[in-house]
């Protein structure tokens, strides 16, 4: 089952996300894109009632007015990876952007992952942001024509830290 995150889920997604990346970094930069606010939403797969992945999108900082979404992290417990739980993140990640009002959506991950959801960095070419370039770097248009003209984007000040 995939569904929202709530509050009571974050001790259980903090122990995911640092199963899933075998270090504390990411689920520290969960904890900072909260506290500054900057989540868009947050999804969570449980499996016999427990979180089994989870996957944020949070706001980026555009030159523009339309609303662009980074997807970052994406984690799935490992003896729960290569089951179709990631997938099922990010799909339900995608519509759920969508819903939220999202234009498009960036991901620094993959290429190979990714590409099979749409996202490639061809997609990512005219966006300036601190990863641009990188063949990670990759962009997924959710409404026609976001991309098609160059981008400036920031990232909330929690992917510093």
């Amino acid at each position: 089952m995939i569904r929202h995150a709530r509050a009571a889920d974050h001790p259980a997604i903090a122990a995911t996300v640092e199963a899933a990346f075998g270090r504390a970094d990411e689920a520290r930069l969960v904890e900072r894109l909260r506290a500054g606010q900057d989540v868009l939403f947050e999804l969570v797969a449980v499996e016999d009632g427990e979180v089994t992945g989870h996957v944020l999108f949070s706001r980026l900082y555009a030159d523009r007015p339309e609303l662009i979404a980074a997807l970052a992290p994406l984690a799935v417990r490992p003896d729960r990876q290569a089951a179709g739980v990631g997938s099922a993140l990010v799909k339900a990640g995608l519509e759920n952007a969508r819903e939220f009002g999202a234009w498009g959506v960036i991901v620094l991950g993959e290429p190979a992952y990714y590409g099979r959801f749409g996202f490639s960095a061809e997609t990512a070419a005219r966006v300036k942001a601190p990863y641009s370039g990188r063949p990670a770097f990759q962009a997924v248009a959710l409404e026609d024509g976001v991309f098609d003209r160059p981008m400036l984007v920031a990232y909330p000040d929690a992917f510093a830290g």
